[in-house]
């Protein structure tokens, strides 16, 4: 069995979008890791991300919702509730390495559970290596 990973919104947005460079790339990793039955866990906000990106870039209501609900039935994916435990986490997260909120609540979870953080945001990448396994998908 894999490891467990976890992927920021960034990618799924990615795979969603495929006018945008790399669609392609993270594409077929979502498609990789769901086929190998790689546990995901990620915090229950990237459907909340990924519903707003899709519908802001494309304008289309309908598809930011069916993107969401297509990441909920992943049989592989678990959600982490943002609990207080875990705003604290991502609050040191975000101070300590200088992130965007909602990118330090991805890398609570990765150091919360052990995981390796796969992303497209430059900053994580550059941000993140010295406290967790971070990298782009593939």
């Amino acid at each position: 069995m894999n490891p467990p990973i976890t992927i920021d919104a960034s990618v799924f947005v990615s795979a969603f979008s495929p006018l945008e460079a790399g669609s392609d790339q993270s594409l077929e990793f979502i498609k990789t890791v769901s086929k190998q039955n790689t546990p995901v866990i990620v915090p229950v906000i990237v459907l909340t991300e990924v519903a707003a990106a899709i519908s802001r870039r494309q304008n289309d209501f309908e598809l930011a919702m069916q993107l969401a609900r297509s990441i909920e039935a992943l049989p592989n994916i678990n959600f982490v509730p943002i609990d207080e435990s875990l705003a604290d986490l991502s609050s040191e997260v975000a101070a300590t390495r200088r992130l965007r909120g909602s990118d330090a609540v991805y890398a609570a979870v990765s150091l919360r559970f052990g995981t390796e953080l796969i992303t497209l945001d430059r900053e994580q990448l550059e941000r993140l290596p010295k406290v967790l396994a971070v990298r782009f998908p593939g």
